[in-house]
């Protein structure tokens, strides 16, 4: 009798236990889906001429996503203060992520001049931005995610902080950052992301690729579950991106793998003045190496277009 009381009472704490992981499951589950909605921001445009089939996440098609560092202001539309373009391949397992400067010079995609490459955002928002880096790099860009560049604070304390490897020891803003592996919280990552006097851009975007990986590893790993209401909150209020629910679902679902093996690379160039004003002049040759580097990564035809 006693053993099988024990087994009616092991099986009832079993079940309770189940439940109330089911119930956390949906509430985990309602509130992406209230997020991802709230996140949510269509495209004013058709598909990428630069994509011959649409993406089908079953069969793992390598994917182009372009984030955008905004930083807005009170009645002004902002710049894209960071551009950085993501590819990911399921099938080998890897990401590749390029900075792109903002001061680089080229062709606006529906303005017909040529001009800083962030400046595409404040003429036409994420879609003349997406045009933009699509011409300039000649790849598709399947997805935007934009971020406000004053949230990014608060999107590494929502994860709990990150990890990074700094190869560059100095101050800022009244922080010390030694050289090697740190910890850094919210304020500390802003600040290490936005220091540039000191090296030049270049180092600067390395940092804020460093910060954006250390985040994406923080965010995948089961200590931030407990942290879902903090981080959902500030996606919900400073991201927007095109992807729908379904297909974050997808996505998570057939590619997640590709998180383990990321590289990281750096587009480079000479600085002129023209009329002036000070831009970056990326070399045809440096262009076109980072073109097809994306090109094989996302199992296009590496030949460049004519266009170009």
């Amino acid at each position: 009798m006693f053993k099988k009381k024990w087994f009616v009472f092991l099986v009832s704490i079993l079940g309770i236990a189940t439940i109330g992981v089911g119930i956390f499951a949906f509430s985990v589950y309602k509130s992406l889906e209230s997020t991802v909605t709230s996140m949510h921001t269509p495209l004013e445009r058709p598909s990428s001429e630069k994509r011959p089939s649409e993406v089908d996440f079953s069969q793992k098609d390598p994917l182009a996503f372009l984030i955008l560092g905004v930083d807005e202001r009170p009645g002004d539309k902002g710049r894209s203060d960071s551009m950085i373009v993501l590819t990911v391949n399921p099938n080998d397992k890897s990401m590749q992520m390029v900075s792109i400067p903002r001061d680089t010079r080229t062709e606006i995609i529906g303005k017909g001049f040529d001009d800083k490459i962030n400046h595409a955002y404040a003429f036409g928002g994420p879609e003349m931005s997406i045009a933009t880096v699509e011409n300039f790099l000649d790849i598709p860009i399947d997805y935007f995610v934009q971020v406000n560049m004053e949230s990014f604070k608060d999107i590494v304390d929502a994860v709990g902080g990150v990890t990074v490897n700094n190869k560059l020891e100095f101050s800022q803003s009244g922080h010390h950052f030694p050289l090697g592996e740190i910890e850094l919280n919210g304020e500390e990552a802003l600040s290490f992301s936005r220091m540039r006097k000191l090296d030049s851009d270049f180092g600067r975007q390395q940092r804020q690729r460093d910060i954006i990986q250390g985040v994406i590893n923080k965010g995948a790993s089961i200590s931030s579950v407990t942290k879902f209401d903090d981080i959902l909150d500030v996606l919900g209020n400073n991201v927007r991106t095109n992807l729908t629910f379904n297909e974050m679902i997808d996505i998570q679902s057939n590619y997640k793998e590709a998180r383990h093996n990321l590289s990281q690379h750096q587009l480079t160039g000479s600085g002129t003045r023209i009329n002036n004003i000070y831009y970056l002049i990326v070399a045809e040759k440096d262009r076109l190496e980072i073109s097809n580097q994306l090109k094989k990564h996302l199992e296009l035809d590496s030949e460049i277009a004519s266009n170009n």
